[in-house]
C-alpha cells in the first residue's frame, strides 16, 4: 500500500511545477473563501476588464493607441452603467413592486382554480391537499411580503453598497484597461523562468474563459432583449421583469430555461387564461428558447467550453452552492480550468498512454 502511494506521489506530485500550480490554486481559493467579500469590488472590475480586453483589442488593431483605445471601451461601460443604473434597474424594480402588490390577487385567483380540482378529479386530488396547497401558497406570499419590508427597511445600507459600486468599480476598471500589461508582468515576476505547465494551462484558459465570458454576456443581453421585445408586442405584463429573468437565465444551462418557464407561463395565465394570447405567448417564448439552444449557442460557444452535460450541471451545483450567483456565473469557467488543469497535470498523459498501448 505505501509503495502504491508513492508511486502516486512520484507520478503526480514530483514535479515543481505541478506543485507550483497546487499552490496558486489553493491561494486563490483561500482569498475567496475568506476574503470574498471585501475584495468584491476588485475581483467584479477585474471580471469587466476581462470582458473589455476583446473591445480593446479590436480598436488596436484598427489603429488606435493604448490610451486612446481604453477611453473609447472605458467611456462605452460607463454609458452601459449608467443605462443600467438609471433606465433599467429603476423600471424593474417599479414592475417587481406592482407584481408584489398583485401577488395576493394572484393567489386567490389560483385558489379558485385549485377549488375546483376536487370536484373535477374526485379521484385523483382531495380537499385537504388543495386546502394544504392553499395555505402553503399565503405563507410563502406572507414571506414575501417580509423580506420586501425588511429590504426597504436595510434599502440604506444597500444604496450605500451600491453607492460604493458605482465609484470603486469603474475607477478599477479604467486602471487594470489602461495598466493591465504592466500588472499582468509584474504578476509573472514571481513566478520561475520555466513554467512550461502553467503557461500552457494559462494559454488555454485565456482562450476558453475569455470566449466564455463574452459569449455568456452577449447572450444574456440577446436573449433579454429579444424576449423584452416579443413580451412588450404580446401586450404581457412585467414584460421587463420578465425578460430580464429570461436573460439570466442562460447562465444555468438546462435548469434556467425549466425554471423561468414558470413565472412566464403563470403571469400569461393570470392575464389571458387559455385564450388564444396565452398561446401565442408559449409558442414565441418556446421559439426563442428553440432559436437560443440550436443558434445562438452554437455561434458563440462553438469552439470553446467542450464540456458534458452532466459536468455542467454538478459544476453549476458545487459552485452555485459556494459562491451564490458568481459561483452560478463561472462555474463553467471555472469547470473548464479543472479539466485543462487534469488534463496539463504531469503523469495525467504517461498513464493513459500506459491505458491505450495496453
Amino acid at each position: 500500500m505505501i509503495q502504491v502511494f508513492r508511486r502516486w506521489i512520484d507520478r503526480y506530485l514530483s514535479n515543481e511545477e505541478a506543485l507550483l500550480l497546487l499552490l496558486l490554486i489553493t491561494a486563490f481559493l483561500l482569498v475567496v473563501v475568506f476574503l470574498g467579500q471585501v475584495l468584491a469590488p476588485f475581483l467584479t472590475a477585474v471580471v469587466i476588464a476581462y470582458l473589455l480586453q476583446g473591445s480593446m483589442q479590436y480598436l488596436k488593431r484598427r489603429g488606435c493607441g493604448h490610451l486612446m483605445a481604453t477611453v473609447v471601451v472605458f467611456l462605452m461601460f460607463v454609458g452601459v452603467m449608467l443605462t443600467a443604473l438609471f433606465i433599467i434597474l429603476p423600471a424593474t424594480w417599479r414592475q417587481l413592486s406592482q407584481l408584489f402588490t398583485e401577488l395576493p390577487h394572484m393567489v386567490g385567483q389560483g385558489q379558485d382554480l385549485l377549488l375546483l380540482l376536487p370536484q373535477q378529479y374526485p379521484d385523483l386530488v382531495a380537499d385537504e391537499q388543495v386546502r394544504g396547497w392553499v395555505n402553503q401558497a399565503r405563507e410563502e406570499v406572507a414571506s414575501m411580503g417580509q423580506w420586501l419590508l425588511s429590504f426597504s427597511i436595510t434599502g440604506l445600507t444597500a444604496f450605500m453598497a451600491m453607492l460604493i459600486y458605482c465609484v470603486l468599480v469603474p475607477i478599477l476598471v479604467f486602471f487594470l484597461l489602461k495598466d493591465s500589461t504592466a500588472i499582468v508582468n509584474w504578476c509573472v515576476s514571481f513566478l520561475p523562468a520555466r513554467r512550461k505547465l502553467l503557461d500552457d494551462i494559462w494559454s488555454e484558459m485565456d482562450l476558453q474563459i475569455a470566449n466564455y465570458i463574452r459569449g455568456k454576456a452577449l447572450e444574456i443581453v440577446i436573449v433579454g432583449g429579444v424576449s423584452w421585445a416579443a413580451f412588450l408586442l404580446l401586450g404581457l405584463e412585467y414584460a421587463a421583469l420578465l425578460a430580464i429573468g429570461v436573460g439570466f437565465s442562460v447562465l444555468v444551462p438546462y435548469i434556467g430555461a425549466a425554471v423561468i418557464t414558470i413565472p412566464v407561463a403563470l403571469v400569461g395565465y393570470m392575464q389571458w387564461g387559455l385564450e388564444s394570447q396565452f398561446i401565442w405567448l408559449m409558442v414565441v417564448y418556446g421559439v426563442i428558447q428553440a432559436l437560443d439552444g440550436n443558434v445562438l449557442v452554437p455561434l458563440l460557444f462553438s469552439e470553446v467550453v467542450n464540456l458534458h452535460p452532466v459536468a455542467i450541471i454538478v459544476a453549476v451545483l458545487i459552485f452555485g452552492g459556494i459562491w451564490g450567483f458568481w459561483g452560478v456565473f463561472f462555474a463553467i469557467p471555472l469547470a473548464t480550468l479543472f479539466k485543462a488543469v487534469i488534463q496539463a497535470w504531469p503523469g495525467h498523459h504517461v498513464e493513459h498512454s500506459d491505458d491505450a498501448t495496453h
